[in-house]
């Protein structure tokens, strides 16, 4: 399959607050939950589009695909019982232009979202946008204890795991790919097995 062509200056303007579909279904494995469509994700409809996003190579070298797959590819996904979504739907340049109203509305309906989709494991991709959204500000990287999961995602009695996963975005200088895909492979190896 072709890449998809590089969006124009135009078209990446253009796709400011644009929305761009979940890949999701009830019963995934995982969930995986980015803060909100970057400009290139809004302007090619495609999720963690934008080159130098690392969630797709941190999805294949962490085990979760057999081969590294492309954003134009993301439905493939739902065949390895795994899906995206956004705390925030509408597209910006960077995810510091979203207010703390969007990030807490956000929250409240990706809990809507897993109570109705019931995935077994939500992975917020961001640590920050966590913290904000579902007012847990000394949430860290990695699973959340049952008992401190916020209400709005069934404190822990929904039998959904949410796990907290660094950003993948290229910005996000803290973690290597290694590192990432690290942290991608402890979920992995976490879920039971099937």
């Amino acid at each position: 399959m072709p890449t998809s062509p590089r969006p124009t200056a135009e078209q990446l303007a253009a796709a400011q607050d644009v929305t761009i579909p979940d890949v999701s279904a009830p019963d995934l494995q995982v969930l995986f939950c980015g803060i909100n469509p970057g400009l290139w994700s809004g302007a090619t409809g495609h999720h963690f589009a934008r080159p130098g996003n690392r969630f797709w190579p941190a999805l294949h070298r962490s085990g979760f695909t057999p081969a590294q797959l492309r954003p134009e590819q993301q439905q493939e996904l739902l065949g390895l019982r795994l899906g995206i979504t956004n705390v925030v739907a509408r597209a910006s340049a960077k995810a510091d232009e979203l207010t703390w109203d969007e990030l807490r509305e956000g929250g409240a309906a990706l809990a809507e979202r897993v109570t109705r989709l019931r995935p077994r494991a939500l992975a917020v991709l961001g640590i920050g946008a966590y913290r904000t959204a579902f007012g847990r500000p000394r949430a860290r990287i990695g699973r959340q204890p049952a008992d401190q999961l916020p209400d709005e995602l069934g404190g822990g009695a929904g039998g959904t795991e949410v796990w907290v996963l660094p950003n993948p975005s290229g910005l996000n200088a803290h973690y290597s790919l290694d590192a990432l895909a690290e942290r991608f492979r402890e979920l992995r190896e976490a879920l039971p097995a099937e």
